[in-house]
């Protein structure tokens, strides 16, 4: 332990909580993997949530990384800025999403760049959604889009 209290094996995800994490933390947190930005569809009898394929037109399929990062939000109105709100609202969010696992009090995985030290490993564990998902322009009812992980 050093003296400012850190433990020098430890990585800032590991001795931070998500809302004490700087601009720079939080961000990098993000594995660029493109699943929040997938459309989703609610039934609204059970509440249950449906992801499909098809992605907003920002979003570059190779990097998964949204184009317009700084203005998405005035851009596309439904995009949401994940660290204004709270993650118990956003069950929906994939179970490999790193800042729901924080939340949830575990670790990031092997294939996480911050942990692997390379961006490629989220797509060689299979994780992007950069080898299946479509733009929204490119597409007629986004009913026929309905995926399904096997997580």
């Amino acid at each position: 332990m050093l003296p400012d209290g850190k433990n020098p094996t430890m990585s800032f995800w590991q001795e931070k909580s998500l809302s004490e994490m700087t601009t720079e933390e939080w961000e990098s947190l993000c594995d660029n993997c493109g699943k929040c930005c997938l459309h989703k569809l609610e039934d609204e009898d059970t509440g249950k949530i449906f992801y499909t394929s098809v992605v907003c037109d920002l979003i570059d399929l190779k990097s998964c990384r949204c184009t317009r990062y700084t203005e998405r939000c005035t851009l596309v109105p439904d995009c949401l800025d994940l660290k204004q709100h709270d993650f118990a609202d956003y069950t929906w969010l994939p179970t490999t999403c790193a800042y729901k696992l924080l939340a949830d009090g575990k670790d990031l995985p092997t294939w996480h760049p911050l942990v692997s030290g390379s961006s490629e490993t989220v797509k060689e564990a299979g994780v992007s959604i950069s080898s299946y998902a479509m733009k929204e322009s490119e597409i007629d009812q986004i009913e026929e889009h309905i995926i399904e992980w096997l997580e």
